[in-house]
């Protein structure tokens, strides 16, 4: 059995998968600048990619386009239409 870790808490992603000898995340590549996947890996990309997490921001960002991201204004009152047609 061996008594040392080779891998530690990666600042990042949180896994245990930070290299300490080569000081790179087998989980998620840091410290390079981009996420670490492949596309061997689908499941793994399925598992990670947006949309898994809880989206605080980018949940409301597409509701914010479709009105043109106005901001600080009210929206028009609509009439009713009248249905009393004779």
């Amino acid at each position: 059995m061996r008594h040392t870790k080779s891998h530690t808490l990666c600042r990042r992603c949180g896994n245990r998968s930070f290299h300490k000898q080569h000081k790179t995340c087998a989980q998620c590549g840091f410290p390079s600048a981009k996420m670490r996947s492949y596309e061997w890996g689908q499941k793994a990309k399925r598992r990670k990619t947006t949309g898994t997490g809880r989206m605080k921001y980018l949940k409301h960002v597409s509701r914010r386009f479709k009105n043109g991201f106005r901001e600080n204004t009210v929206a028009k009152k609509r009439v009713k239409a009248s249905s009393t047609e004779a």
